[in-house]
């Protein structure tokens, strides 16, 4: 992931400079007040901040808030807001990569990274595919039990491919392997959240 800084805008979309708009003081600052407050400046969230605070279904899908998704491209921009007027603050440079969806507005979708940075993602760049990445180094066991047999040793940060989860264990797959890892090991799955 490579920090990118984009030269303000000085033209509008047509190539004309942008109209000059007078306003009081007062106004511009309860207006700049009220875009930020509903944009929302690219910050660092938790989970359990995100789960308490978002609504329980997107305003324009209908789909659960939050929710996991993943990367569709090897190349995403990370906006300060839902246009791509907006300044671009993150480049993600990893396909698969899990993002979790904690807004919604038109074409664009606000999501939260593993380091908690938040931003907007054109929605058509995201993917309903499961991945996860591997928090800790960790064992990934045949079964979901400690005392199964050793299929491989995955690494802090390995992209894995989520399978199912249930209980504390997750089925993933990675490099052509499959076996279960503890839940608790993965970001890009819920506490509580079950599949197949």
């Amino acid at each position: 992931m490579t920090k990118r800084h984009d030269p303000p805008l000085r033209a509008s979309a047509c190539g004309a400079p942008p109209p000059v708009l007078f306003v009081s003081r007062r106004a511009a600052l309860a207006a700049g007040l009220a875009v930020i407050a509903a944009l929302g400046p690219t910050r660092r969230l938790r989970a359990d901040e995100t789960r308490r605070a978002a609504p329980a279904r997107g305003p324009v899908t209908g789909l659960p808030l939050p929710r996991f998704v993943s990367l569709k491209p090897d190349r995403a921009n990370l906006r300060r807001g839902p246009a791509a007027k907006y300044r671009i603050d993150w480049v993600y440079r990893r396909r698969g990569l899990p993002l979790e969806v904690i807004g919604e507005y038109g074409n664009w979708r606000r999501v939260r990274d593993w380091e908690g940075i938040t931003g907007w993602i054109y929605a058509p760049l995201l993917s309903g595919r499961r991945t996860a990445l591997a928090r800790e180094k960790v064992e990934m066991l045949s079964r979901p039990d400690r005392q199964s047999f050793l299929v491989a040793r995955i690494e802090r940060g390995a992209l894995l491919r989520l399978v199912a989860c249930t209980g504390a264990w997750c089925k993933v797959r990675a490099a052509g392997l499959s076996g279960w890892v503890p839940r608790k090991a993965l970001w890009g799955v819920y506490p509580d959240e079950e599949f197949d």
